[in-house]
């Protein structure tokens, strides 16, 4: 009995795949008992060197198994083939030569030198030309994404990924700027999983001094231009919230644009002073209220404990987010924008015992020096990264007027400062 392995991601099957398979396929034609094992790449396989796939791993299954000539697919936990190999030994192992450089070559040498151990064989496919899964991706995304699709796409990244990263974006052009920004790194494709809409950024943007000030309007206006232009799941801090019922309406509102969660704070705040913490109770009444007329089930309310940016004890902070999961929180946010690396130390070291523990979020402003790898060990799994973009945005501005007042009766430089402009709005993404 011939036994072939292929792995891949097939998130967008393509011709290059189904070259493959029947490249296999041609191999057992006489051996009525040969096999083409798919080792198909989990969500967590893929999203450990670039985006999350747009279908999950079962809806990708189902895909992968109605190709002719494959006759069963499992799951390859990792971008390491040795231990499905290990376990399945085939005869033969398919991929595309473009592996025969760069950083996965280093993975297909691990694939031969297991091979060699009962003599089982590498066969490398030519490369399909004019096709990848990379170039369909990008087209995909540039089509844009559903609701629906949206939606869920937060619980698939708590589900695949140790650390999930969100930032904030406050327009169209700062939604742009995230949901395509990446960088490379030893061969993975690094960029932020996810995109925060803040009231409270918002009411900045608009040189308001509290949420209090901006019109429920504006905020919808601005989340759709954002959503126009990004297909990353969208968490939106809506800070307390305001009464019971107008909670509901923003809830019906979330879930139909298919956003992922929402954040509510037990702290009605502004960005001149914070007032007194919310009773934990009625905090907890608004989440109850929420849970209980949501559709969607991927849906996340994500309750924020403010307990660490005031002075009340580490008991009270762990005691609030156990009142908030009994009262169906899917998530707890703290702020470290006055908390030490000490505090938020102890209370993850505190929440991380409660039993019916749910994900735990930090928001990063001020407490900057913790990197995601400390944060993972103190078991946060998700970082959103407030305030960044807008703070950056604000004294460039500054200089910017500065200089078109210094500059604007110097010919040559000013020349210099319009073509700069020029050459920055052709760069930019229109559309995602």
């Amino acid at each position: 009995m011939t036994k072939i392995y292929i792995g891949m991601s097939a998130d967008l099957l393509h011709p290059g795949h189904l070259n493959i398979i029947n490249e296999a396929r041609k191999i057992i034609e006489n051996d009525e008992n040969g096999e083409i094992i798919v080792g198909l790449l989990t969500d967590k396989a893929i999203a450990s060197y670039k985006r999350l796939p747009y279908m999950d791993w079962e809806q990708r299954k189902i895909v992968i198994e109605n190709v002719k000539g494959v006759t069963k697919v499992v799951p390859q936990e990792t971008l390491d083939y040795i231990p499905n190999l290990l376990k399945y030994k085939p005869d033969y192992v398919l991929h595309g030569d473009d592996w025969k450089t760069g950083i996965q070559s280093k993975t297909r040498q691990g694939v031969i030198d297991v091979l060699n151990q009962w003599g089982g064989k590498l066969i490398d496919i030519p490369y399909t030309k004019g096709i990848s899964s990379t170039y369909l991706n990008n087209n995909l995304k540039k089509a844009g994404t559903t609701s629906e699709i949206r939606s869920n796409k937060l619980k698939r990244l708590l589900n695949s990924k140790d650390i999930v990263t969100v930032c904030e974006a406050h327009d169209g052009i700062s939604g742009l700027i995230v949901e395509n920004t990446y960088i490379e790194q030893g061969g993975k494709k690094i960029e932020f999983d996810g995109i925060l809409i803040s009231s409270g950024i918002l009411s900045l943007v608009q040189g308001k001094p509290d949420v209090n000030y901006i019109d429920s309007a504006y905020g919808i206006n601005v989340l759709n231009d954002i959503l126009d232009v990004t297909t990353k799941p969208i968490i939106c801090n809506c800070k307390d919230g305001g009464s019971v019922e107008h909670m509901v309406q923003t809830v019906k509102t979330l879930e139909r644009l298919g956003i992922s969660a929402i954040i509510i704070e037990d702290t009605l705040c502004s960005h001149l002073n914070n007032s007194l913490n919310t009773e934990p109770n009625i905090f907890a009444s608004k989440i109850k209220a929420v849970k209980h007329i949501q559709n969607n089930q991927n849906f996340m309310v994500i309750a924020s404990i403010n307990d660490l940016v005031s002075d009340s004890k580490l008991e009270d902070a762990v005691l609030r987010a156990k009142t908030y999961i009994n009262a169906g929180a899917d998530a707890i946010m703290i702020n470290s924008n006055k908390s030490s690396e000490i505090e938020i130390i102890q209370f993850a070291k505190a929440y991380n015992q409660i039993s019916d523990r749910k994900p735990l979020i930090i928001t990063l402003e001020d407490c900057n020096a913790i990197t995601e790898n400390e944060l993972k060990e103190m078991g946060i799994n998700v970082v959103i990264y407030g305030n960044q973009l807008l703070c950056a945005v604000y004294p460039a501005m500054v200089n910017t007027v500065k200089s078109i007042l210094e500059n604007r009766r110097n010919k040559e430089a000013f020349e210099t400062h319009c073509t700069d402009i020029n050459n920055i709005i052709k760069s930019i993404p229109f559309g995602g």
